[in-house]
């Protein structure tokens, strides 16, 4: 009998198919996994900081009353939570979101817009009415005041304690050829506003707000207190104003859109900027379309308790505007706003194409698995057949039941390789041939050993070890 490892029994290999089969599955819920997650991520709510002021202003109440909506657990498929961050004005606001310390923010489309701010939406458009109260019962002193041009040495006051209001009465001013140097400007805030003007008389009052203002309202009342009806004063020259400064646009204040008695009794040609709802430049497209989405749809809900809400109005989103559209603002007002596929089909495509490259991974190293199978396989049906000459020559019966208990390791070993796909049917049926063929010689070889005396055994014995030394 020969020595060496080809005697040996061959090990059980680990299953090549299992572990292929553990490699494709493990694959497969890591990419379901990633687009699991990806999804997860892609819908989750997200919670944006929106700064607005001042405090107990109408803008705050409205971003409360928004953020409230947006924030309402009944409200399903809400993508975008509202947070208010409170501040001192726009100006404050306009700082807070350059400074990258909020997502969102109310300011005023004539103050300085932050580099990296973009509309969203139109908060409100507001006017500037300017009057002159009336001369009746108390005479004030000098001739009554019906044109910008007359108020040169005069007292204005200026409803609401923002500079911006001081400025944009400076440049108004300066349009008509009246030095700012030579009027006295007085702040009131606007909460106080008509408890003040009862306090304080001036020879002409400005306020900016929206249309049908109650603070503008309560202070043309609160200055026509003597009796007779205000002198609006027309701004004219809206059309220059907004030709130089881009940020305000000619605008009218609607006959009898300011309260009683009628107030004005003609249109009045006047100024209007807006309030804008601005976004970073570096929010999502997705979610800037999202918080668009929802705003207009929450809009109609408020505008019972909050008229404002009713005003806010589309972004312009031609490429010359003052403030630039952000692209996910842009994409919902122009209807073409991306969906879940729409943003993540290259991600699913590539997704997918990793699953097939994985695949082909797999089926390239399953082979290189059932490379050593093959190779052991081969070597041990060359083995077999050594065996058969082997069996057909031997004169021992121990013998050939060791080669039988190797032929029968060498069995398992390959149906092994079989059920792990290793060899194909075509190799089992040589491997069964040459298997038929060894226990043959191995039986008609006991048969002979059987029937020969034993001195004929050990004497071919020794003629066979003398013929191999």
């Amino acid at each position: 009998m020969t020595d060496g490892p080809a005697n040996q029994s061959p090990k059980p290999l680990r299953s090549a198919k299992r572990r292929l089969i553990f490699v494709l599955i493990a694959g497969v819920l890591a990419i379901i996994g990633t687009l699991t997650a990806g999804y997860y991520f892609a819908v989750r709510p997200v919670t944006l900081k929106i700064a607005v002021g001042p405090a107990n202003s109408d803008d705050l109440r409205v971003v409360q009353a928004l953020a409230q909506a947006f924030n309402n657990n009944n409200q399903q498929h809400s993508q975008v939570k509202l947070r208010p961050v409170p501040t001192e004005g726009a100006t404050a606001s306009a700082q807070t979101l350059g400074e990258g310390k909020a997502d969102l923010a109310i300011i005023r489309g004539d103050l300085d817009v932050p580099k990296n701010a973009q509309a969203v939406a139109t908060l409100r458009k507001n006017v500037v009415v300017m009057w002159a109260p009336p001369s009746k019962g108390k005479a004030r002193k000098g001739a009554k005041i019906t044109k910008i041009t007359q108020l040169a040495g005069h007292k204005i006051a200026v409803v609401g304690r923002t500079p911006a209001n001081v400025n944009l009465l400076k440049l108004i001013l300066q349009q008509y050829g009246v030095d700012p140097n030579k009027v006295e400007i007085v702040q009131f805030p606007a909460n106080e506003a008509a408890d003040a003007i009862r306090n304080q008389k001036a020879d002409a009052y400005l306020a900016a707000g929206p249309a049908n203002s109650k603070i503008t309202i309560d202070a043309i009342t609160a200055s026509s207190r003597d009796g007779g009806e205000p002198t609006f004063l027309a701004i004219d020259a809206a059309e220059a104003i907004s030709q130089n400064h881009p940020a305000y646009e000619a605008a009218e204040i609607p006959a009898g859109s300011l309260g009683a008695a009628n107030r004005p009794e003609d249109e009045v040609k006047t100024i209007s900027f807006a309030h804008h709802i601005v976004a970073r430049k570096g929010l999502a497209e997705s979610t800037v379309a999202a918080f668009t989405r929802q705003l207009f749809a929450i809009r109609q809900q408020l505008k019972t308790d909050f008229p404002l809400a009713a005003k806010i109005e589309t972004p312009d989103t031609d490429k010359d505007a003052t403030i630039p559209v952000h692209p996910g603002a842009a994409a919902f007002v122009d209807g073409e706003e991306k969906t879940f596929l729409d943003r993540y089909s290259d991600y699913i495509w590539w997704g997918l194409m990793a699953l097939s490259a994985m695949g082909s991974a797999g089926a390239w190293f399953a082979g290189y698995l059932k490379q050593d199978e093959r190779n052991t396989n081969t070597s041990q049906r060359e083995r077999l057949l050594e065996m058969l000459k082997t069996a057909r020559q031997s004169d021992a019966t121990d013998e050939l039941d060791q080669l039988q208990a190797e032929a029968d390791d060498i069995l398992r070993h390959t149906l092994d390789c079989y059920e792990h796909g290793a060899i194909e049917e075509g190799t089992l049926t040589a491997f069964n041939i040459a298997l038929e063929q060894f226990h043959n010689a191995v039986a008609d070889r006991k048969a002979l050993l059987l029937s020969m005396p034993q001195n004929l055994q050990r004497a071919a014995t020794q003629f066979r070890a003398a013929g191999t030394a």
